[in-house]
């Protein structure tokens, strides 16, 4: 073969969990009393916007899970002596190949013709100036300001056209689809669409998705002759990074939340519903762990796997897997860390529902405690759950960038938005300031952290039983 597939660990779990979600996605669209709160959130402009740029980064984020290993050309090699690369490539990098290959010097502003920092030049003469040398890929056919003006402009244009003609194929897709059904004619539904008056929030949809449209169409027109974000002081494309990126917070802000959960699910309605010995336990248990630094353990456990895989660096055959397994253990450090808030949440709670009348009622008639834990208790705060699940996840991906600034986040090589604060940081003391490495890393992170926080208002409201009462 052309390539060998390569499994990372956090890649196993990621499809794990798309998997999961699928499952329960099917498990729920066949029984009402989850359908109806779904229905609801469906129904939610702001909930279906958000939505879709939540499906835009994991998109990309599973585009960068599927890892594998190039076939080397050896001579002399036999069709049974395959010889891999020990770089691990995505298909993102693939489809990113442009951003990717095209390294400068150094810094570079946005859509810069020429470096940011001044170099020593040899003229022809054998003379040695200063002078701000030109990129050799940012703007390689331009010539002047005027020209890059003309060139970014039609690239635009471009990429606009691009997008429109494949919005107007979305809008005639989705109205097709209405229109099979029984009652409605092609013109109608054109109009009920246009004034939003369909019972799916298609035109928000239909909006954000021409907009996350234009970008990526944006981004395949300039980013193969200009870089977009600037460069780094490597000179590697800022943008490039900041999409590498997305996986990183994914994968923090999902395992990290998974692994939490369960403690905290689990020990909050114990603690909350029987009380006594088991509430008194439990509440020793997160008040120790309350007791230690979280950074002081995450740093002794950083530290213990970086000791470990320096001692074992014959079993670990490439770069991508020893940044994985770093990767990994700080998800779970994380979530053992960030469990005891949502446990005491979760046991309050409890405590109140289990003086209910319909409590004391299924317990007088012999209903077992794991009945009345998993179908009374348990719907009742889940959307105290989500909401914090939420509001974790952001919580962690921003915590990353905070590790990494400290040095104990993901390893040094591995793209993520901490490490590109990390490295910005001391620029924004120079003068001119290197803006564009700490505002892509912001823009993104704090698109995902509010799209995941819209979303999870609504899914919150949906599945709040007080709130469909009332």
């Amino acid at each position: 073969m052309a390539f060998k597939f390569v499994l990372l660990p956090t890649d196993a779990l990621l499809y794990l969990l798309v998997v999961v979600a699928v499952i329960y996605g099917m498990y729920a669209a066949r029984h009402e009393h989850l359908r109806a709160p779904w229905r609801q959130v469906r129904r939610n402009p702001v909930a279906m916007a958000a939505l879709v740029v939540l499906a835009a980064y994991v998109a990309t984020g599973l585009l960068d899970s599927i890892h594998f290993r190039m076939r080397l050309d050896v001579p002399g090699a036999g069709h049974h002596q395959a010889i891999y690369a020990p770089q691990v490539r995505s298909v993102l990098d693939v489809l990113c190949g442009p951003l990717r290959k095209h390294v400068e010097r150094t810094y570079s502003a946005p859509f810069a013709l020429r470096s940011f920092t001044p170099q020593m030049v040899r003229l022809p003469g054998g003379q040695r100036v200063l002078e701000y040398p030109r990129l050799q890929y940012g703007g390689a056919g331009i010539r002047t300001s005027t020209d890059r003006a003309r060139d970014i402009a039609l690239r635009c244009l471009r990429a606009t056209g691009e997008t429109l003609a494949l919005w107007v194929a979305l809008v005639c897709a989705v109205v097709w689809w209405r229109v099979r059904h029984p009652g409605e004619f092609m013109r109608t539904a054109f109009v009920r669409l246009a004034r939003g008056a369909t019972d799916t929030p298609w035109r928000t949809i239909l909006v954000t998705l021409a907009v996350v449209i234009l970008l990526v169409a944006a981004i395949v027109n300039l980013g193969g002759e200009y870089h977009i974000l600037g460069t780094d002081q490597v000179g590697q494309d800022v943008l490039y990074e900041a999409i590498k990126s997305i996986r990183t917070g994914l994968v923090i802000g999902t395992l990290s939340t998974l692994v939490m959960l369960p403690f905290a699910v689990a020990m909050g309605v114990m603690a909350g519903y029987f009380g006594g010995w088991v509430d008194d336990l439990i509440q020793y248990l997160y008040t120790t762990l309350n007791s230690i630094p979280s950074v002081l353990l995450i740093i002794a456990v950083i530290l213990s796997l970086q000791l470990y895989m320096a001692n074992h660096a014959a079993s670990i055959d490439n770069i991508a897997q020893r940044q994985d397994i770093r990767l990994l253990a700080l998800c779970v450090v994380l979530g053992v860390t960030s469990w005891t808030g949502l446990c005491r949440l979760l046991r309050g709670e409890a405590m109140k529902l289990r003086n209910m009348d319909y409590i004391q009622a299924a317990t007088a008639l012999g209903v077992r405690s794991r009945s009345i834990m998993t179908r009374h208790i348990l719907p009742n705060v889940m959307h105290i759950v989500l909401i914090s699940v939420v509001l974790d996840f952001s919580g962690l991906v921003l915590a990353e960038a905070i590790l990494s600034y400290i040095g104990v986040g993901v390893d040094p090589s591995m793209n993520s938005w901490g490490n590109m604060i990390n490295g910005a940081r001391l620029e924004l003391a120079r003068d001119p300031v290197v803006w564009w490495s700490l505002a892509a890393a912001f823009l993104f992170m704090v698109t995902l952290v509010l799209a995941a926080n819209l979303f999870a208002d609504a899914v919150r409201d949906a599945f709040d039983p007080r709130l469909r009462t009332s």
